[in-house]
């Protein structure tokens, strides 16, 4: 086995992989997006909490079944590749790593703004390269920075909850759930929020990496969800309960103007410190993440195969992390990508529109995992073990065939809907760029040919 084909080492447990989901689901997000989100659905910000969430079970769920059955690199545009054919998984993948890419940049930026405003750039800079270094020496060390990440973010939002609920400030007629927004403001405010949960996918993503997938995947990704649910949902009371929906969506920093309405000023530099830390976490999860895309597209030609390398040391694919960190180096040094929640929202639900068409394929035996051997992800080799257990029961009329495709229809219907509810400049700039990756699949087939 060569070197650019060979596979990533398998080191992730259960704890490891719900930890990672984690520091991707619970990071900037949850400070940036309320803010926008409120100024959407108004008064039904929970209403569109509770549609991002349903929508966010139902991908993952099916990214879940997925992930168990084929654990490779790549997530869905491995299993769009496999369940639907070549050209919708390399759609999957060009919008991950495209929309990703910028929120990489976004996160870095973020990260900036928080620690020193003034140079906002270079520190994004400075993190990048930090957070590259940190994933090229092993995913182990990623996972236990990841560990670190996760429990200051969640110490800095348990805070925010407990002064917040504490303070007479907070008054639960604040909490009316009635959608002043209206039904599209409510789905604007639930696609922006799907931003914040779009994370889980990182578990799916890094599938190669996962000891004994069939069994870890299934249990992490409802881990993650789950506590990031109950966490945001507490979050999101709180802050409402202080500021109510109008003033938090005039909010720059909703959590940090919140701890200050409850009159605890002093919190204000913690809940700073902890955006940062969230911000890292994020983008150290989504390097991870757009990277291992990138090395099952180099894979199978759709970029350069020379990303596909493999460290034969560290067993990471480094040239794939070191390229994706030159290019959010450079865009988070010349570009301002702060306002690219839209955007990646757009993305990253054309991504899992995806996973939920390549889940309804599967009957409700056939994502057990049996019907493919772990660590067969590289190339066009997986898809001959695919056929087995996961087509035989595809067409069958079955009830509990018939069961396990209501998840992932519903979770596809939420996809479209989401993705179209979004601002119109998210929708117009999302739908041109998966056009452009379209028109590149053609290109290159029609010179193959």
């Amino acid at each position: 086995m060569t070197q650019s084909a060979a596979e990533l080492r398998r080191t992730l447990g259960v704890t490891d992989a719900v930890v990672i989901g984690l520091g991707s689901m619970i990071g900037a997000g949850i400070f940036a997006a309320l803010g926008p989100a409120a100024r959407a659905a108004g008064s039904g910000l929970l209403l569109g909490l509770a549609v991002a969430a349903l929508v966010a079970y139902c991908n993952a769920t099916s990214s879940a079944r997925l992930a168990a059955l084929y654990p490779a690199s790549g997530g869905t545009y491995v299993y769009g590749r496999e369940r639907l054919g070549p050209f919708w998984g390399y759609l999957a993948g060009w919008s991950f790593v495209v929309g990703k890419t910028a929120s990489c940049a976004a996160m870095a930026l973020t990260v900036g703004a928080y620690v020193w405003p003034g140079q906002a750039h270079a520190v994004a800079v400075a993190a990048v390269v930090a957070l590259t270094a940190v994933n090229y020496g092993g995913i182990q060390k990623s996972a236990w920075l990841t560990r670190v990440i996760v429990a200051v973010v969640l110490a800095v939002l348990a805070s925010v909850v407990v002064v917040c609920l504490g303070s007479g400030a907070s008054e639960a007629g604040r909490l009316d759930v009635g959608a002043s927004g209206g039904a599209g403001g409510v789905l604007q405010a639930a696609g922006l929020l799907f931003f914040a949960f779009a994370g889980y996918a990182r578990i799916a993503t890094l599938g190669e990496e996962v000891r004994d997938p069939a069994r870890t995947i299934p249990r992490a990704i409802p881990l993650a969800l789950g506590i990031t649910l109950v966490v945001y949902a507490a979050v999101a009371v709180a802050v409402l309960s202080v500021l109510g929906a109008d003033a938090l969506g005039r909010a720059g920093a909703p959590l940090v103007e919140a701890v200050r309405a409850a009159g605890v000023p002093g919190l204000a530099p913690v809940v700073r410190v902890g955006a940062a830390v969230a911000a890292l976490g994020s983008l150290l999860a989504l390097i991870l993440g757009v990277s291992r895309t990138t090395l099952a597209m180099a894979r199978d030609g759709h970029l350069p195969r020379a990303l596909s390398a493999v460290h034969p040391r560290f067993q990471v694919p480094h040239r794939a992390e070191a390229a994706v960190g030159a290019v959010v180096t450079v865009l988070a040094a010349t570009v301002d990508v702060r306002g690219a929640i839209g955007f990646s929202s757009f993305g990253v639900l054309a991504y899992y529109a995806v996973a939920n068409a390549s889940a309804w394929t599967l009957s409700s035996a056939s994502g057990s995992g049996s019907g493919w051997s772990a660590g067969s992800g590289s190339g066009s080799g997986s898809s001959a073990g695919s056929t087995s257990d996961a087509d035989s029961g595809s067409d069958s009329g079955s009830g509990s065939g018939s069961v396990a495709r209501v998840v992932p229809a519903v979770g596809l219907l939420g996809c479209g809907v989401l993705a179209f509810a979004l601002p119109a400049v998210s929708v117009v700039v999302g739908a041109g760029v998966l056009g452009v990756g379209a028109v590149a699949y053609g290109v290159r087939k029609l010179r193959a040919r």
